[in-house]
């Protein structure tokens, strides 16, 4: 038999795809890493997209899963140039009349500020942040029996209501808001099942690490991973989209960082016709609208809380916030919808002019929505920050189509690589025995497709490159 050229190739260099190429090579394989793109980095990338100096993220912002993943953590990238920025307040969500709802590092600071429920906000919370570095190994893996049973037991009996069904602990607005903004990370209406686990995470890695801001923009993560990578040996090509198996180079294992749409147009040929039909069942979630603006000045937010902090949540009372982003599962589009800001350049002055700024927002769209919404989403900006729109230099905007463009697994514009639904939790793409599996051996899927889902954490392209590991290459395991 002709000597394969690689142990391993890896198809897409997003951080699951650069997890899975790092955890190959210290296991001692020889790795190629294959990215369509000129530049690497999947929804890890950083442009001037408005104007020259403005550096811009073009998908993820704020990464409070980078800082909180295992995997992430157990590597020296601080050693290849990656600077995390803490901002004193790590989430925002204000209301009208000037009053907001602060995420901090301190769950005690945190719930004192919401009075009536200052004993429920610490009750539910504080546990999770304390025990926060164990039960995340269990959370951000596939379906097994959890390291800690009775913690993870405890998590998963709130996590799996609704988020709906949990806000009703709450009686203040504020609690109620601040839970609501996190939940809608889960891109579900928020009466569905399993997105009160969303907000649990979020709130408890908030407050165990902070929702960081890499220095210099979100491409110095994936800079910093491949460094790493090229420093124990790996190789990286880049400008080469992978269209059919005929393209790669021979090697015993191929990982796709994909979704199921292009891995069944790449390889769904050499799939059993129940693989196939399972991955064609694999449901989208909804998309995003993006905007990036240059600013002449920073969000004159009414809430001086708000100036503060790294990301700021956009919709209102819980109420509001649900009612949005159930009209977006629903196809049509909020007139008032739930905005995601993130305000880089006040804590990072890598990213701006001096004296100028950026700003990074989105709002959550029905799939393949082309529909502009920038002015609701400035008008929702607006609502809580009056004379935003005088300080706009000018902006870029991103519709589904414009998304998936960018980044081929951003189907529909959905950037969490499919729905989070109960049934696509832990069995995503598909319900096998290992999710990482494909129906034919030696070929494996590594994204955000897979368990755990969407994030930069990269432990979905560790935990496939483990599942290669032991059924490929068991002595190096």
């Amino acid at each position: 038999m002709a000597k394969k050229e690689y142990d391993a190739v890896i198809v897409g260099a997003g951080p699951n795809g650069l997890a899975a190429a790092i955890t190959l090579q210290q296991a001692g394989l020889s790795v190629l890493l294959i990215e369509g793109r000129g530049k690497i980095g999947g929804g890890l990338r950083s442009e001037e997209l408005t104007l020259p100096g403005f550096i811009h993220d073009v998908c993820s912002a704020i990464h409070p899963m980078a800082l909180a993943s295992p995997f992430f953590r157990s590597l020296p990238l601080t050693d290849f140039g990656l600077e995390f920025i803490q901002p004193p307040v790590a989430a925002a969500h204000p209301f009208d009349g000037g009053s907001a709802a602060l995420l901090l590092r301190s769950v005690v600071e945190t719930a004192s500020a919401f009075g009536i429920d200052e004993k429920t906000y610490f009750k539910l919370i504080q546990p999770l942040t304390a025990g926060f570095s164990g039960l995340v190994n269990d959370i951000l893996a596939p379906l097994h029996l959890p390291n800690n049973i009775w913690q993870f037991t405890k998590f998963g009996l709130n996590a799996l209501q609704p988020a709906s069904m949990l806000a009703g602990r709450f009686s203040s607005k504020e609690a109620k808001g601040l839970w609501g903004g996190m939940a809608a990370h889960s891109m579900l209406p928020l009466d569905k099942l399993t997105t009160a686990a969303i907000g649990l995470v979020l709130l408890s890695a908030g407050h165990a690490h902070g929702w960081p801001i890499p220095k210099g923009g979100s491409n110095q993560i994936a800079t910093a991973l491949a460094a790493y990578f090229q420093s124990l040996g790996g190789q990286i090509e880049t400008g080469a989209y992978i269209k059919s198996l005929q393209q790669l180079p021979s090697s015993t294992a191929v990982l796709f960082d994909v979704t199921p749409r292009q891995l069944l147009q790449i390889a769904g040929h050499t799939f059993s016709s129940v693989y196939q039909s399972q991955l064609k069942r694999y449901r989208y979630g909804m998309g995003v609208f993006k905007v990036d603006w240059a600013l002449a000045e920073p969000v004159p937010f009414t809430n001086s809380g708000c100036r503060q902090a790294g990301t700021v949540h956009i919709g209102g009372t819980f109420d509001e916030v649900a009612n949005a982003e159930k009209m977006n599962w629903a196809g049509k589009h909020p007139d008032k919808p739930f905005v995601l800001l993130a305000q880089q350049s006040i804590f990072d002055t890598t990213r701006a002019p001096k004296g100028k700024h950026t700003l990074w927002g989105y709002c959550h769209v029905p799939a393949n929505s082309t529909l502009d919404m920038t002015d609701r989403i400035e008008q929702q900006i607006e609502r809580f920050a009056p004379g935003f729109r005088d300080r706009i230099l000018t902006r870029h905007t991103m519709n589904t189509e414009q998304m998936e463009e960018y980044n081929p697994n951003y189907i529909g514009g959905d950037i969490n690589g499919g729905a989070q639904t109960l049934s696509q939790l832990f069995t995503r793409p598909a319900l096998r025995w290992s999710p990482y599996r494909t129906s034919t051996k030696g070929l494996y899927i590594c994204s955000s497709s897979t368990p755990p889902g969407g994030g930069v954490h990269g432990m979905c392209g560790y935990h496939a490159a483990q599942r290669v590991l032991k059924d490929l290459f068991p002595q190096h395991s």
